[in-house]
């Protein structure tokens, strides 16, 4: 039997992350960040009664995509930029099952230690124009780790993204829709059905909400 040549192809350098050494401490943050959110919501559950959130999703932004923000915000490609000039390299989701439960998520949130909001935007009581729905929070949070200026503890930025699970399901669809090609032709009406199918979603929640105050309220009278 002959042998076969084979010829294996030279690769290329690998390119090294974005974030350099500081890659696995992001990860390290995101782990920390995820404890300190489940450990609040036990707490408040305790007080409170009843869960405010179905899941927490998390990631650190994929290289590529950091690369592409700091180019196009016309920034030095590095690891400072992207840790310092942008707060998303950790993104954290959290899903609700009500209305009311973001902003329960919101109140654990603003009762950490060694936490700052830097930043805030309610796009739950002021939607963006093309029905868009979320709360998203910026965080400087410290930390036992070394951070890109030397600091230790240091200081990283977290961004905390709190929905719905309506919510949730439009901006994924919403997303996978907005990469989809050969639509120009369609734009406009696709805009207004996705703009319709938010504000239908955003209306039952409220329906939900609704239902789930008059069920308490209904269990408080009885126990009383």
């Amino acid at each position: 039997m002959e042998e076969e040549n084979v010829i294996l192809e030279e690769e290329g350098p690998v390119r090294e992350s974005i974030y350099g050494e500081y890659e696995e401490t992001l990860r390290l943050v995101m782990e920390d960040v995820f404890h300190r959110i489940r450990s609040s919501q036990r707490e408040y559950e305790k007080v409170h009664g009843g869960k405010i959130a179905e899941h927490l999703d998390g990631r650190i932004k994929e290289d590529q995509s950091m690369r592409e923000k700091l180019a196009m915000r016309g920034l030095p490609i590095n690891a400072h930029s992207a840790l310092r000039e942008v707060t998303d390299a950790i993104g954290i989701r959290v899903v609700c099952g009500f209305r009311d439960d973001i902003y329960a998520n919101l109140d654990c949130i603003r009762s950490w230690g060694q936490t700052k909001i830097i930043q805030e935007k309610d796009y739950v009581r002021h939607a963006k124009g093309n029905g868009y729905r979320s709360y998203h929070v910026i965080l400087d949070v410290e930390e036992p780790y070394m951070d890109v200026d030397g600091e230790c503890p240091g200081h990283f930025y977290v961004e905390i993204q709190l929905r719905t699970i309506a919510m949730d399901s439009w901006a994924a669809l919403e997303h996978e829709i907005s990469y989809k090609q050969g639509v120009s032709g369609n734009a406009r009406l696709i805009e207004t059905e996705l703009k319709r199918c938010a504000d239908e979603l955003a209306s039952c929640d409220v329906t939900m909400q609704t239902i789930r105050d008059l069920i308490r309220h209904e269990n408080a009278k009885n126990r009383s």
